[in-house]
């Protein structure tokens, strides 16, 4: 049996002394990376320095932790045999770097970790066999992150169809299987569950039917399940946006962006996506943001989508983008009645941007960042080398006046936030990261290829 073993300190937190951000209950948490202001987060950091604890994960997978009291969540699928090391970079499906299929027998594996001291409070395992579909080499068989609400704790791994919700001592509360699909060029899954009120949402977009659907959070039971019009693979995950006209589900992929009703009807759609889709919508200023960047394709695009929305809202025809408007860079700024501003070549592949204050920052993957106005789309710095060779996948997160750029080398960019881009400093953990942090009660944590930091300021005495 693999074990997750506690190396660092076993450090307790007296209770109220963060003033910030609580719990992380999903992907990029309750404000797409954005947390409050909180003297005990760190903005320095290296395999030692500021780290309360560090456990060792076994297996392979990207998806980020998520925090719920004493918890701290994490998924894993590990195989019984060797596998191939993951290669940073941007590269597409081929006879070197491409989809890899595995004989080995894998383990989809939760685990529950004790925030305070870093020991496993205890593991459950899903699903045992060979994968039964491939993956890009650079994504694993359990990129999807968990979801909680503090009562139970809801997982979703793709590759195997497998949806499981756990209370928060480990007892199974309902399982589901669900068919597994294949994907474009066999790259794998990776879009996570989301929560909203009694309903757990899942969308899967394939190359034999996609799908977005809901289930009920208490007994697994489907409500409805709607058809999504893509044929490939998409990996960006649902978002909940709830304004003062109503509350809907904004979904991204390569046809478009669709946003639903919590009943499943169709609200609008807006086409003129690049071929592959990652990114995930959020909100903020009383928009929501929406972008996609596949390297190398005529329309990479970020949209400010108003509330209110209804019908068709594209704003780049296909026949426009032949004609020219994705020349240059970001290239020409467009709005419309329900949309507030955009960029034909403004978006990114694998990253999801920031809104944090009045600004909207891109960290580009190959290691670039650009910032304009929120409210307006209006440029107020362009590219910004942060350093040659180093690409990023995970997300920006951002607190104290700062903002975090954590490269696929496992260096953080402490970059200072405003009109004006300064960084300040990188904070080295020296392996592969691809996973999205998380932070909560006044501690960042970090997923490496094979380890979970809990860094806080002072090592969190």
């Amino acid at each position: 049996m693999h074990r997750i073993v506690a190396i660092g300190l076993a450090v307790l937190l007296v209770a109220g002394t963060a003033a910030g951000q609580e719990d992380w209950l999903q992907f990029r948490g309750p404000a797409a990376g954005v947390v409050p202001d909180d003297p005990h987060l760190p903005e320095h950091w290296s395999e030692t320095e500021n780290v309360v604890w560090t456990v060792d994960v076994p297996g392979l997978a990207w998806s980020s932790p998520v925090i719920a009291g004493d918890n701290v969540f994490v998924t894993t699928a590990i195989s019984a045999g060797d596998e191939p090391e993951p290669i940073k970079g941007l590269y597409d499906p081929g006879m070197e770097n491409g989809s890899e299929a595995s004989f080995n027998e894998h383990r989809w594996m939760l685990y529950a970790i004790d925030f305070h001291s870093g020991r496993l409070r205890w593991q459950r395992e899903l699903y045992s066999a060979p994968p039964p579909g491939k993956r890009h080499l650079k994504n694993s068989f359990a990129s999807e992150t968990p979801v909680t609400d503090g009562r139970r704790v809801y997982v979703y791994f793709g590759a195997i169809g497998q949806v499981a919700a756990f209370n928060m001592s480990g007892e199974t509360i309902w399982t589901r299987e669900l068919d597994v699909y294949n994907t474009l060029l066999e790259m794998g899954t990776a879009a996570s569950p989301i929560l909203h009120d009694d309903r757990l949402y899942i969308v899967n977009d394939n190359t034999t039917r996609s799908f977005l659907a809901a289930f009920d959070k208490d007994t697994g039971e489907k409500i409805w399940e709607v058809q999504r019009d893509e044929q490939g693979q998409n990996w960006s995950t649902p978002f909940v946006w709830e304004h003062d006209l109503r509350t809907e589900l904004v979904t991204a992929g390569t046809q478009g962006v669709r946003s639903y009703d919590l009943d499943g009807e169709l609200l609008w759609e807006l086409h003129g996506m690049s071929g592959l889709t990652i990114p995930t919508p959020f909100t903020s200023h009383g928009l929501v943001y929406i972008s996609s960047g596949y390297p190398g394709g005529g329309l990479r695009p970020v949209y400010a989508v108003r509330p209110g929305a209804s019908g068709d809202i594209s704003l780049f025809p296909e026949d426009a983008m032949r004609r020219g408007i994705t020349s240059g860079f970001p290239g020409p700024l467009t709005s419309s009645e329900d949309v507030a501003w955009s960029y034909p070549l403004l978006g990114t592949y694998n990253t999801t941007a920031i809104v944090y204050g009045d600004i909207y920052y891109t960290l580009l993957d190959r290691g670039f960042l650009v910032a304009h106005d929120a409210r307006t789309g209006e440029e107020i710095y362009s590219r910004r080398r942060l350093e040659i060779g180093n690409g990023f996948t995970a997300s920006p997160w951002a607190y104290n006046g700062k903002l975090f750029l954590l490269s696929e080398d496992g260096e953080t960019y402490v970059v200072k936030a405003g009109r004006e881009f300064e960084i300040l400093h990188k904070n080295p953990l020296n392996e592969m990261t691809l996973a999205t942090p998380a932070v909560a009660r006044g501690s960042l944590f970090i997923r490496t290829q094979s380890k979970l930091y809990r860094i806080a300021k002072g090592g969190g005495q």
